[in-house]
């Protein structure tokens, strides 16, 4: 029985999840509200609550997976990338439980741990497979050969397309995290009510600072001639933006599955959970003959099941480290 143990604390959620070989019988998310008075993440703020959520988590997890301390035959955790107070809990706490129990560590990578959310649950992809992984933080295409084998092939050259969302939310007064509501006002809205220009970006990568500054241009000109503008427009607003950054992504998409000639197609990370999204590579997936992956809600935001899933395949390579292993806010990729 490999019972693997998992941490992911890299932003604001501390999430605690247990992996019974190969399957996740424990995912606890712990989300931290207090961000929402400041409008973002406040590092300092994030690790302090991790603080305070890590060991309860854990209990939790372990009640859940109906599992003791003494199951557990490694422990699985975010190096990095994140922020460096959040990412310095759960790995201390993760390098404590293991020398206490005298088990191996496993680190993992976070954004490593995005694209390997698809083998929780069935149908799981085959090699090769292109993964978008859209985040607050990054947006990248990603060429996946094996498990621990993964090239970029595209990436954001600024802004991540999250920021985009979350940025506009904010000029639309909308409160955080702003992403989920643009996604819930854009569902009553018309996509094509307002046109946004579309960064011509050479190769497959992206830029989304023009787009945000577009868009804040666009709100400025309405509300001079209308200061009732966003009031009495945001749905169609929100379809709008939210419409034009999807058709960003999925032109890129479609322009790397075409180059390398895979038809297996997977996104992840938090802005996998967009509608959006989901429905606009279902279409394209329907025009172009692809095979889609996406992952459950649960496994699209930051949570300890996708590290618990990367934990577990490298727990099968013995791939462990030790207690000299420290967080990194910037990893390679």
């Amino acid at each position: 029985m490999s019972v693997i143990l998992a941490i992911e604390s890299s932003c604001d959620d501390t999430s605690v999840a247990v992996c019974n070989n190969g399957k996740i019988t424990a995912n606890v998310i712990a989300n931290q509200t207090i961000h929402q008075n400041y409008g973002g993440v406040i590092p300092e703020l994030a690790s302090r609550v991790h603080q305070q959520n890590i060991v309860p988590a854990v209990q939790q997890a372990l009640i859940n997976a109906q599992v003791t301390k003494q199951d557990i035959k490694a422990v699985a955790f975010t190096r990095g990338p994140g922020l460096l107070g959040s990412l310095l809990v759960g790995v201390s706490f993760a390098k404590s439980f293991a020398l206490a129990l005298n088990i191996p560590l496993i680190s993992v990578n976070h954004m490593h741990a995005h694209i390997l959310a698809h083998f929780i649950d069935d149908p799981k992809p085959n090699f090769p497979f292109i993964c978008l992984t859209v985040s607050g933080g990054h947006t990248q295409i990603v060429l996946v050969k094996d498990y621990f084998d993964m090239e970029i092939i595209g990436e954001t050259l600024d802004d991540a397309a999250g920021e985009a969302f979350d940025k506009t939310a904010k000029l639309l007064a909308l409160p955080y995290p702003g992403g989920p509501l643009i996604d819930k006002h854009a569902q009553q809205g018309n996509p094509l009510a307002f046109k946004f220009a579309e960064p011509q970006i050479a190769d497959l990568n992206f830029s989304f600072s023009g787009f945000k500054t577009s868009i804040l241009y666009f709100i400025r000109k309405q509300e001079q001639e209308n200061p009732a503008f966003i009031a009495e427009n945001l749905d169609d607003i929100c379809a709008s933006v939210q419409h034009s950054i999807v058709q960003i992504l999925l032109n890129k998409l479609k322009k790397a599955a075409k180059q390398y000639g895979i038809n297996e197609i997977a996104i992840a990370g938090g802005v996998s959970a967009n509608s959006g999204l989901r429905n606009g590579l279902q279409q394209t997936a329907d025009e172009l003959g692809w095979k889609i992956y996406i992952p459950a809600f649960q496994y699209c935001t930051d949570n300890a099941g996708m590290i618990a899933i990367a934990g577990y395949h490298k727990y099968l390579k013995q791939d462990f480290v030790g207690q000299d292993v420290s967080p990194m806010a910037r990893m390679e990729f």
